[in-house]
């Protein structure tokens, strides 16, 4: 039984392939893992444990202003991050892969809960921009560093590359990658929702995170074509 597409078809073939394999663990297991992730969420904002920290505005924040148009480009976060595990063609992929993101989004909750923070106080009038309203009012304290939607987007980007990568695929679907992901990174700015720190440490997260699922998967690939057990590695332990 084959576990990849044929490896000479055209990219967007095996992509065509892939996607509708496993289609129902894909589809209950992304949504799963969002009701659980939002239900951690909100009662860590509901609920903090220490005192909220007010993080400070850097000169990237006035560089930047504000931009209600960019809402939708934050909200297509929920899209994009559905993008990798589409590509994945086994079930063991798809189980590491939500092992790895559900890792990255815990470490994330557990600094909020060790630490909440904040964004400043934007001086604008939001009752000029109802569309925007929604998520003011559904946010609250305690979620600003690291921004997980910056670390959840900047982990699937780096995945989604690798994908895309393995296919075949030719420059530009690279590029929309990367591009949509810088999109949602300025979003999270343009839209008042975080500070340029919370984005720094988002990256940081997200790129850690995507680079050590990376390194597992590959150690464990070399491990399986030579017939050996994969050697201890304790930093990728959490990865398993």
């Amino acid at each position: 039984m084959r576990t990849h597409p044929a490896i000479h078809a055209p990219w967007y073939r095996q992509a065509a392939e892939v996607i509708p394999r496993h289609f129902y663990v894909k589809s209950i297991g992304t949504t799963l893992f969002i009701s659980l992730f939002f239900g951690a969420y909100f009662y860590l904002l509901k609920h903090p444990a220490h005192p909220i920290t007010v993080m400070p505005r850097t000169w990237l924040d006035s560089l930047i202003g504000f931009e209600p148009m960019a809402l939708p480009v934050y909200l297509s976060l929920w899209v994009y991050v559905s993008l990798p595990p589409a590509l994945l063609a086994t079930r063991q992929e798809l189980y590491g892969y939500g092992m790895a993101m559900g890792l990255t989004c815990l470490a994330g909750l557990a600094i909020f809960y060790v630490w909440p923070t904040a964004a400043p106080a934007a001086d604008i009038d939001w009752s000029r921009y109802p569309q925007m309203l929604f998520l003011k009012n559904m946010d609250a304290s305690g979620n600003a560093c690291p921004s997980l939607h910056v670390a959840t987007a900047f982990f699937s980007a780096v995945w989604l590359h690798y994908l895309l990568r393995r296919l075949g695929s030719p420059w530009w679907p690279l590029l929309i990658n990367g591009v949509w992901c810088g999109a949602i990174v300025y979003s999270t700015l343009a839209t008042r929702q975080h500070v340029a720190v919370d984005i720094e440490a988002g990256l940081l997260l997200g790129g850690l995170a995507a680079w050590l699922s990376l390194r597992h998967r590959a150690r464990t690939e070399v491990a399986a074509k030579a017939g050996l057990p994969l050697a201890a590695d304790p930093a990728l332990h959490l990865l398993k």
